[in-house]
């Protein structure tokens, strides 16, 4: 939904990206951006001509506080750092939507090195234990020992164990008393330690098409990052037989080892890999280099919200293992636009195959859409199923 965020007397409405999302009462920003802002200028921490980095900013609520006369007056470059495609698109849509300038503002991904200089860091905490323990790593690695360093996040997400890690990475740290269920996070950065970054990681999938292993490697955002999940073991036990020089997409493709398979079986294949996590992706064409190099002209790799401007009736097969959340929501509006895009975008004949959680009642929504759905498989714990445009 549409929500208004006061920060300063100042008001801006934002949206959370995608725009058509089944449930609109989820709103862009939380108590933990209120806090943080709030803070820093309650504190004065932000003087003319500083380097901002803004770490996981979901939807753009602190980068687009900082798309001011007063930021500009002030000269100040921030750097807004994301794993994520849809929050990109976020906080330019809400940028544009809220008419600020924002000639002060880089947007960069997780992958690209953090600028020189940083004088204040802004960081919100990201959901994966991994995520975080790379981004303090990189920070650690990249700035000095005055830079200001502030987390924030919903008090109940911030365990023991958390504040452990950015201990451990960072330095001496201590937290807030809690303010609308929010508390932040503040780090004294110790040069005297370096770490080394555990990522990428690399784990052996065993391949019986080619009777030998695959080598997967994972970077720090990507699900299933030190052996084969239990659930796309599974998808990959009844994945379909492909015909030569069919179009496939691997949608939501994570690690890629879905549309790595596929190949590894038919590869005549033509495969498609979509994600909107930056990590994800690179992983995905990593691993097809490594393993299938003979093969890796036959690969596109998609950055995208689903598959967003994709040429409609123009694939054969589509395998997908939707999310079934965004951030710390737990919502179906993904799975219901993977579905939708994919309708659209398979030629007709073509197959949908999809894995979920049981309850998840997938099959509701592939009848809604297709007007068929069809059971492949399920155990206790998931269904693998199938539906024909």
């Amino acid at each position: 939904m549409l929500s208004p965020f006061f920060i300063d007397e100042k008001q801006l409405t934002l949206a959370r990206f995608p725009l058509a999302q089944v449930n609109r009462s989820l709103q862009a920003w939380d108590s933990a951006d209120e806090y943080l802002l709030n803070h820093i200028k309650d504190q004065q921490l932000i003087a003319n001509n500083n380097r901002v980095a803004i770490f996981n900013d979901a939807f753009g609520a602190l980068t687009t506080h900082f798309c001011s006369e007063e930021a500009l007056q002030k000269k100040l470059n921030v750097y807004c750092i994301n794993d994520s495609y849809i929050s990109k698109q976020g906080i330019t849509y809400n940028i544009e939507q809220n008419q600020v300038n924002d000639e002060n503002i880089t947007q960069l991904n997780c992958l690209e090195p953090l600028p020189a200089n940083i004088d204040v860091i802004l960081f919100k905490i990201p959901k994966t234990k991994s995520l975080l323990i790379e981004q303090l790593i990189q920070i650690k690695n990249s700035v000095g020992e005055n830079t200001i360093f502030i987390a924030a996040d919903r008090a109940k997400e911030i365990h023991s164990s958390t504040l452990k890690l950015f201990e451990k990475y960072l330095g001496t740290t201590k937290t807030s008393l809690a303010v609308k269920k929010a508390r932040l996070v503040f780090c004294q950065l110790d040069q005297q330690q370096k770490h080394t970054s555990p990522f990428p990681t690399v784990w052996s999938l065993p391949n019986k098409a080619l009777n030998r292993d695959f080598y997967v490697s994972n970077h720090a955002n990507v699900y299933s990052r030190e052996k084969l999940d239990i659930g796309a073991r599974y998808f990959i036990e009844n994945l379909p037989n492909v015909n030569a020089n069919s179009q496939v997409i691997d949608l939501g493709c994570g690690n890629g080892v879905i549309g790595l398979t596929i190949l590894s079986r038919q590869p005549t294949a033509q495969i498609q890999f979509f994600d909107e996590s930056h990590m994800a992706l690179s992983s995905a064409e990593i691993n097809i280099k490594n393993n299938l190099p003979d093969l890796a002209e036959q690969c596109q790799f998609h950055l995208n919200d689903c598959l967003t401007n994709v040429e409609s009736n123009s694939v054969d097969l589509i395998l997908c293992n939707p999310p079934f959340h965004q951030h710390t929501a737990t919502t179906d509006h993904i799975a219901w636009q993977m579905f939708k895009d994919s309708h659209r975008v398979l030629k007709k004949g073509g197959e949908l195959r999809i894995i979920g959680n049981r309850q998840l009642a997938y099959h509701i929504k592939l009848k809604r859409l297709f007007g068929n759905e069809k059971l492949i498989a399920s155990n206790d714990k998931f269904v693998t199923q199938a539906a024909i445009k």
